[in-house]
């Protein structure tokens, strides 16, 4: 990475921040956010170990940092529009997490560090017609049962699995395979970003060392930041989409928060390495080696990228089948449906407005959601008149959020949003800060039934080390990038 250069943004408007075309920017930089989530950027004075004025070295998360990577992703060849940011940006790996950034398909390129380790991290939330008061009767025991149906923890698979052909199935397919199995029905797939299976996955472009994490590990939610969580519909901001989501005040909705796990990591891992040796050590910043998209390196990274995407999604599709049985087996008759699969770490090939004419152009989102607004043809046929869904979860005892995408956000964020709350401090500073007996205290404060696969999954993604989830979301829904359906309150969590 460049060396540290603080920053000051210029305030465009009142959710808008811009960082200047400069110093080997292609674009400028945009931000999405309010003063408060703004106000510790303009107050960072390190990055990345970089000693503060007192000469110590900072141990969270800097959102300067994150600054610093917003304006190095302006700075790679065929960028379109602006480096963007979404409301919950952190420092990550060579993108921001919250980082979108468009490329022309001629002259752009494509970066591993612009998609991420766990690729398609993603999130879906299911609709039921079960009561909360009828859940809160039964709801320790649903929860252990779900935890033992579904393993959770670093490393933790499942027994039996796929086997190698199977999984090459698996990596072309993804929800499809495991619908095609009986995990799921055929409506799912219509509820889907990319209907579940990503177009262009080629399993020879994935190593054997990746698929080898990945045998065992279907239907596993993994460890870090990935949940299940059950919660309650608390409040409808607008009846008419939460009807045409399947939405109803009162009953229980499930979110499900998972990636691909090993497998996805060890695919960006080999092509980090492959592009490096390839073209070298990137001069903007190590972490964003980047290929031409339409190279033969760039093309097979693409490739197994949707391997990855792909066996994100039936790993989601699995983990709900496990759901809707656990659930069905307390409520018998229940309806168990899907509301909508999106994708927090992907890139992909789509067509956008671009100096007043459609465009095809590579988007990359790191830790944003897709948002995309009515009419777009990518969006499922039933909710093709209000907008897709978009899924913004809380911290683990915060609300979390449903909401629309828009007209808006295809303007001015190519169809993005956040995806959550965001880190405001790094995994070793939560250790410092918190506990594991302080996180379960404060969650049975909130009256939050609770099981996690183990003790590092609790102190290092307790609620105080994220931003505040209600500002996020209220600045997507202020600025217009997505529009408030409904508020959900957690009921019961289960953490890896």
């Amino acid at each position: 990475m460049s060396g540290f250069v603080y920053m000051k943004l210029k305030k465009v408007s009142d959710f808008e921040w811009e960082i200047p075309v400069e110093d080997g920017m292609n674009v400028p930089g945009r931000v999405f956010a309010s003063e408060e989530l703004i106000r510790d950027i303009e107050g960072e004075s390190a990055a990345r170990g970089i000693p503060s004025k007192e000469g110590t070295s900072e141990k969270f998360h800097s959102h300067q940092a994150s600054l610093e990577q917003v304006r190095n992703v302006a700075r790679l060849p065929g960028i379109i529009g602006a480096s963007l940011a979404m409301p919950d940006v952190h420092q990550g790996y060579g993108f921001p997490i919250g980082g979108v950034a468009a490329f022309d398909l001629d002259e752009g390129v494509v970066s591993p560090g612009g998609v991420g380790f766990d690729i398609n991290c993603g999130i879906r939330a299911l609709s039921t017609d079960v009561d909360e008061k009828d859940f809160m009767a039964k709801r320790k025991e649903i929860l252990h049962s779900i935890f033992r149906a579904v393993p959770s923890g670093v490393g933790r698979g499942r027994r039996g699995g796929v086997s190698k052909k199977e999984l090459d199935e698996v990596l072309k397919l993804g929800s499809e395979w495991a619908v095609k199995k009986g995990f799921g029905v055929a409506e799912d797939l219509e509820r889907c970003e990319e209907s579940g299976k990503m177009a262009g996955a080629n399993p020879e472009f994935v190593s054997d060392r990746a698929k080898s994490r990945g045998l065992g590990q279907l239907g596993t939610l993994g460890a870090g930041n990935h949940f299940l969580e059950i919660q309650k519909v608390e409040e409808i901001y607008d009846e008419k989409v939460a009807k045409k989501f399947g939405i109803e005040k009162g009953k229980i909705i499930v979110m499900i928060h998972c990636g691909s796990r090993g497998l996805g990591h060890q695919v960006a891992s080999d092509y980090i390495k492959r592009f490096e040796e390839e073209y070298g050590v990137c001069e903007i910043d190590r972490e964003l080696v980047s290929a031409p998209i339409g190279s033969k390196l760039g093309m097979e990274y693409l490739g197994a990228m949707a391997c990855a995407v792909n066996f994100a999604f039936c790993n989601r599709q699995m983990i709900m089948h496990y759901v809707r049985e656990q659930l069905r087996y307390y409520f018998p008759n229940s309806s168990v449906d899907l509301i909508y699969d999106v994708c927090h770490n992907i890139a992909k090939v789509e067509e956008h407005i671009v100096d007043g004419e459609k465009k095809k152009v590579l988007v990359m989102r790191k830790g944003a959601t897709r948002s995309f607004g009515p009419g777009r043809v990518e969006v499922p046929e039933v909710y093709r008149k209000v907008g897709q869904p978009v899924i913004i979860p809380g911290s683990m005892g915060t609300s979390s959020y449903i909401l629309a995408g828009t007209k808006k956000a295809m303007e001015i964020s190519f169809g993005s949003t956040a995806h959550g709350a965001g880190r405001v401090m790094s995994r070793h500073e939560a250790w410092d800060k918190f506990s594991e007996k302080g996180v379960i205290e404060e969650l049975k404060s909130k009256d939050i039934e609770f099981e996690a696969g183990s003790k590092k999954g609790i102190v290092e993604e307790a609620p105080g080390v994220y931003k505040d989830v209600d500002e996020v979301v209220r600045v997507s829904d202020e600025l217009g990038i997505g529009k408030l359906v409904a508020k959900l309150k957690p009921l019961a969590v289960m953490k890896g």
